[in-house]
């Protein structure tokens, strides 16, 4: 697939570096920073161009006639729009993917449509970051918590610590001790390194367990690999940008909100702009003034600001004054586990949050939701089985006799509104989601042929 990625900030940079991994991609960056494409180009095989990502001559010299895809992610939400539109104006470019943040834009739809902006998909980093916060916050002790389905079932990622009732215990001894719950536990990940889980296998205190499980089953799962958090009440948000404000927005009905921001001004409007989140002015990283808001009675602080140095220095004051958990925002990969293992119990990725979004679009087969996972190592995939048993490779079988590729596990199975658990013997049939865990994104290509259809034998 050739594939145009306009801007090379963060976003872009990752989406390159995951892409370019998969030898089917034929990658082509344009950005103004000389710089950042020389960086790019030096540990990618892939082409940059230097120039303007709306002007047509630069999109012409990057290939935009021959793209199959264009994922418009700079930082200004009017050079992507444009850069759609020129696409698809002078090259009738078959998917258009932009990244816009500003609220006015997203709450316009009808701007986004063939005949105004021919834009099929618009990406927003911050809701996608603010949405992940909110569904951490809804499960206090989950360390990720990823929707397929409509948010019928969702994927948990739990660190099981002693006193877990399954700690110590062998897998299958899991439906004995909650029997009215349906999941599966899709991989463990035991010292960063992936086991593959069987009914012999014994929980750990410290493992990384993925399960997956329907909404309403996701507590008592968690219960039994460590004791249930108690409730988020009292939360402090460090950071009055677009993500500190949209997440105070999202959780203050709800929530006892307070949102620090250094820029007395902005405090100012924000304060004007929420209804019940107190909001003050000053520095989240200041120790007097974290204990005068009362940081040892604080259930999560989350720090969100554009520095990812102050996110990480006011995370782990936060911590060290008794906040009971610390989220952080972190954009350098590289940070993300050596901050993780400290004080910092949840580092936050906007990149691999952002990434799954624009998988999507790029999987072959039918594929409906990808969440990347472990810094771009492992994947979840929804996937909608078609065909008949002759024409697919899935459809007509029960997960065993489906030839998955090593290290891929079925983990459920929606059909209509009905949420199966999969087991050996769970046969899919045509239109039934398949939502798989994948520990090596490496097969990805297996999957998508599994999924896609023979049409000469249907």
């Amino acid at each position: 697939m050739k594939i145009l990625i306009l801007g090379a900030g963060q976003v872009g940079s990752t989406v390159a570096y995951s892409l370019a991994r998969e030898e089917a991609n034929d990658i082509t960056v344009v950005d103004r920073n000389a710089e950042l494409l020389q960086d790019l180009q030096e540990r990618l095989d892939i082409r940059t161009v230097h120039g303007h990502a709306a002007h047509p001559a630069v999109l012409h010299e990057a290939g935009a006639q021959n793209a199959d895809m264009v994922v418009a992610v700079t930082d200004s939400d009017e050079t992507n729009m444009i850069a759609c539109q020129v696409c698809y104006t002078l090259y009738r470019t078959p998917t258009k993917i932009a990244r816009v943040r500003a609220a006015e834009y997203l709450n316009t739809p009808q701007l986004f449509s063939q005949d105004a902006l021919p834009i099929d998909m618009l990406i927003s980093p911050e809701q996608l970051v603010v949405d992940y916060i909110r569904r951490l916050i809804q499960y206090p002790g989950a360390l990720q918590v990823l929707d397929f389905a409509g948010g019928r079932v969702r994927l948990v990622a739990v660190q099981a610590f002693y006193g877990g009732a399954l700690v110590g215990q062998e897998l299958r001894t899991l439906r004995s001790h909650i029997p009215d719950v349906h999941t599966r536990v899709a991989a463990i990940y035991r010292r960063g390194q992936p086991i593959m889980p069987r009914g012999d296998t014994i929980i750990e205190a410290d493992d990384e367990v993925f399960f997956i499980a329907p909404r309403a089953d996701i507590r008592a799962v968690i219960n039994e690999l460590r004791k249930l958090d108690r409730p988020v009440r009292r939360i402090i948000i460090a950071g009055g940008g677009n993500i500190g404000v949209r997440l105070a927005s999202a959780l203050e009905s709800t929530h006892q909100v307070k949102l620090i921001e250094r820029n007395r001004e902005r405090a100012r409007a924000i304060s004007e702009q929420l209804d019940k989140t107190v909001v003050l002015s000053g520095d989240a990283a200041d120790e007097e003034l974290l204990v005068e808001e009362n940081i040892e009675a604080t259930d999560v602080f989350c720090a969100v600001t554009n520095d990812e140095e102050a996110n990480i220095l006011s995370s782990m004051l936060a911590k060290r004054l008794g906040a009971r958990k610390v989220l952080a925002l972190i954009n350098r990969p590289s940070y993300v586990d050596l901050v993780q293992s400290g004080d910092i119990d949840i580092a936050i990725s906007p990149q691999q949050i952002t990434i799954g979004a624009l998988l999507t679009h790029i999987r072959r087969g039918d594929v409906v939701v990808v969440h990347s996972l472990r810094r771009g190592a492992a994947e979840a995939i929804e996937a909608i089985a078609h065909g008949t048993p002759e024409s697919s490779r899935v459809v007509g079988r029960t997960v065993e006799e489906i030839p998955l590729p090593p290290g891929a596990t079925i983990g459920a199975i929606v059909r209509g509104d009905e949420v199966m658990i999969a087991h050996h013997d769970t046969r899919i049939e045509a239109d039934d989601h398949v939502i798989l865990f994948l520990v090596d994104r490496k097969h990805v290509r297996d999957v998508e042929r599994l999924f896609q259809v023979d049409a000469a034998l249907d």
